[in-house]
């Protein structure tokens, strides 16, 4: 019986004090969201104007970008989650090279978002520039530092794979980790349609 209930898996996934974090920065993005919503009620012309200056191709291949990471995230938990014995090292080992994968995915969007920001700047806009850019900059450049963070997640998690480091019963950090990436391409699935796309 309690053999039983020490194999029986957590829920919700990781460690709890991620769930806190996440709930802190959902509340955060959500406010920020709605900031966004109205101010662009007040000014829709503007905002529509000022949307058109935005790179949508780079946010849809950004978006791309993190959906794709995210499955690889899936496939570096599941690796693990079932690893018992001799399977041990080589689900580590597959683990790996699936946050590997990840991680250069998550260098990529930091790349593509400078590359964004600096043409943003070089058109002149700026946080005093309209109440658009004012948005679109503090919550681009607010994730941009979340993804930043959760690479270094990513790359610390890996360190723990090449030691063989996760198991079935001891998964919880590489599961923080991926709660953590997933909530980073959450606020990017909402960001990037409320910001780009919807007129």
């Amino acid at each position: 019986m309690n053999k039983a209930l020490s194999i029986k898996e957590p829920y919700p996934p990781g460690d709890f004090a991620i769930w806190i974090v996440i709930y802190i920065e959902l509340v955060t993005f959500g406010l920020m969201f709605i900031g966004y919503a109205f101010s662009r009620r007040a000014d829709v012309a503007l905002f529509n104007n000022s949307q058109l200056q935005l790179n949508q191709t780079a946010g849809f291949i950004d978006t791309l970008i993190l959906i794709t990471s995210s499955y690889f995230i899936v496939k570096a938990v599941n690796s693990v989650k079932n690893a018992r014995g001799a399977k041990i090292q080589s689900a580590n080992n597959l683990a790996s090279k699936w946050l590997l994968a990840a991680i250069l995915l998550g260098l990529m969007f930091l790349v593509n978002k400078l590359l964004e920001f600096s043409a943003v700047f070089a058109q002149g806009f700026s946080l005093s520039t309209n109440t658009f850019f004012m948005f679109y900059l503090l919550l681009t450049m607010f994730h941009f530092m979340h993804v930043a963070l959760g690479t270094v997640i990513l790359f610390n998690i890996r360190q723990r794979t090449r030691t063989s480091g996760y198991s079935a019963d001891d998964s919880r950090g590489i599961e923080t980790g991926g709660v953590y990436w997933h909530l980073v391409d959450l606020l990017w699935i909402i960001l990037f349609p409320l910001v780009y796309i919807i007129r």
